[in-house]
């Protein structure tokens, strides 16, 4: 009987090492390509694939450029600015959308008959390929409607994508509401816009901020949307992408703008966590 229950406690522990060995692998798999492309990124020689050479030349090269004149960002062919700026502006608009349309169905929602079928339709654009919503955008607009591409269609298809999310994170908010304390304040005499803007807003506003940071990071860091509704705009990602095509000179500095861009993405991510989810 001993050795039986020696036996299942075995088994019992080797059936939990598998979740933690798959969790493991998968976090290894999902961080180790990001580790190794930031320490390339230091690397004298990062398009040989092994980290050597110490130094932060690519990271001076992409500021100052490679003659280290003052106040450009190029090296070669290497121009950051107009993507920079023009990813910087279309992930603002988008965050700005997706803030005022995850609020204003976020509240409305859980008050639906059909909720679940509504969320659903909402959630769809997280569970088809980038690519194919692209394709489906492009066709629909330039083929069927006739109109041009620009910023407004960028824009557009980074709202399609951002704003799922943008909306999850609101009714994660919304549902830890008291809602009688509305009650309260109505009951009170409160019209509905002093219960929104003394009570409500009051509450769910880290859900905002924490929504608008999605909205602004899913933008900033979009590709497949962008390369269908770009006419002849052209976003950071988009401009790195071909610059990785391009076999140049350029290309070692885009490890170092990489591991920039991944810093940042992770410090924003962490702050959209202990906003949108922390203890209150």
């Amino acid at each position: 009987m001993s050795q039986n229950r020696k036996n299942k406690f075995r088994i019992n522990k080797m059936l939990r090492l598998i979740p933690v060995t798959l969790g493991s692998l998968a976090l290894f798999f999902i961080y180790f390509p990001i580790f190794w492309l930031m320490l390339l990124s230091f690397s004298a020689e990062p398009l040989t694939g092994i980290p050597g050479g110490w130094h932060f030349e690519w990271y001076v090269d992409m500021v100052y450029g490679a003659d280290r004149r003052e106040g450009e960002a190029f090296v070669g062919d290497f121009q950051l600015k107009e993507p920079l700026t023009k990813s910087i502006v279309i992930a603002t608009l988008t965050s700005l959308l997706c803030m005022v349309s995850a609020v204003l169905v976020g509240r409305s929602l859980p008050k639906m008959k059909s909720q679940g079928l509504l969320l659903f339709g909402f959630l769809v654009p997280l569970m088809v390929p980038g690519i194919v919503v692209g394709i489906g955008m492009f066709l629909f607009f330039r083929i069927g409607l006739g109109i041009k591409m620009g910023t407004w269609s960028l824009a557009l298809a980074h709202f399609v994508w951002a704003f799922p999310f943008c909306l999850l994170v609101i009714l994660v908010v919304v549902s830890r509401l008291d809602q009688r304390i509305l009650e309260a304040a109505r009951d009170l005499g409160a019209t509905k816009t002093q219960t929104f803007f003394q009570i409500e807003l009051p509450i769910i506003k880290p859900g905002i901020f924490a929504a608008g940071f999605f909205g602004f990071l899913l933008s900033f860091n979009e590709l497949p949307f962008s390369i269908f509704m770009r006419k002849g705009d052209m976003t950071l990602p988009i401009y790195l992408w071909i610059q990785s095509g391009a076999h140049n000179s350029s290309v070692p500095l885009i490890f170092a703008l990489s591991t920039i861009i991944t810093i940042i993405s992770m410090l924003v991510t962490y702050l959209i966590v202990r906003v949108g989810f922390g203890k209150e």
